[in-house]
């Protein structure tokens, strides 16, 4: 596979040959015999280069799947010293970035036997069928198998760039439907709901861009792209330097909240309760 992958990349079994350090007639070996155990030609040469067949670029994809976790784990093992645990952990992006990150300084300086290996998630996922120990989600607080925790309420707060509100001058918060509203693909309805809070009527509130993850769209809308509805603490530190400010003072309290869970099964295991013990001490009491 590695003299296939290598001949797909350079387009020549010559180049792959001396990126291998290998003869020109061994990766042409190897691939033959390839296409022989798949019964399917995976080159075929045009104008003295090789180019890939329809099969063989479906092959190349996975193949090169296959060679990057082979090398991630091949990394893994030799850094492995026997005294330590690895802890896989999920997140939401924003949220680890924005309140979870604080939290670990002091855990690792109190478990420095216990890694931490982090995986961003946007959406809930099945935590043992991606190996994942601990995680971090954001809904309704209950998952089958799992053991959840709550950490904290969302209150969404509208924000924008100070240039654009001094410039459109909203006078009420029925006026922020005026402006470019930003909204977040996972709270679609959010600019609704906060209008619809305050008994405003506007058939704008599902109107205007949707960005996927919270940081592109903080950063327009501190770019001046529009008027944002965000997590309060997604922003902290942007309206405490003041390159965003708030849209108006009515708050969103979204129903969701962020909770912390794992495999119920894997409460007992000690990395596992000494992080969330770590994380649950961290909670205002």
């Amino acid at each position: 596979m590695q003299c296939f992958e290598a001949a797909a990349r350079h387009k020549s079994f010559t180049r792959a040959a001396e990126a291998l350090s290998l003869t020109q007639s061994a990766v042409s070996k190897q691939v033959a015999q390839l296409e022989a155990h798949l019964q399917h030609k995976l080159f075929r040469r045009v104008r003295r280069s090789l180019v890939l067949t329809p099969e063989g670029a479906i092959y190349l994809s996975d193949v090169r799947k296959v060679l990057a976790q082979i090398e991630m784990s091949t990394h893994a093992i030799m850094t492995y010293s026997g005294n330590s645990e690895v802890l896989k952990v999920a997140t939401l992006p924003s949220f680890g970035a924005r309140w979870l990150a604080d939290r670990l300084p002091a855990f690792l300086a109190a478990n420095p036997r216990i890694s931490l290996e982090f995986h961003d998630r946007v959406e809930d996922f099945d935590l043992e069928r991606q190996n994942i120990d601990v995680a971090f989600f954001y809904g309704h607080g209950s998952w089958p198998d799992l053991e959840c925790h709550k950490l904290a309420d969302e209150e969404m707060v509208a924000v924008a760039a100070p240039a654009l509100l001094a410039a459109r001058a909203p006078a009420a918060a029925s006026d922020l439907a005026e402006l470019p509203l930003l909204h977040l693909s996972t709270r679609p309805d959010a600019w609704h709901q906060w209008f619809a809070e305050q008994y405003i009527g506007t058939d704008r509130s599902y109107h205007g861009t949707r960005f996927e993850t919270f940081p592109m769209l903080v950063r327009t809308a501190m770019a001046g792209g529009g008027v944002a509805l965000v997590p309060h603490f997604t922003v902290d530190e942007e309206l405490d330097s003041g390159s965003l400010a708030i849209a108006a003072p009515h708050r969103l309290r979204s129903a969701s909240a962020y909770y912390l869970v794992y495999p119920e099964h894997l409460g007992e295991l000690a990395k596992v309760r000494r992080f969330v013990e770590h994380i649950l001490s961290t909670l205002p009491k």
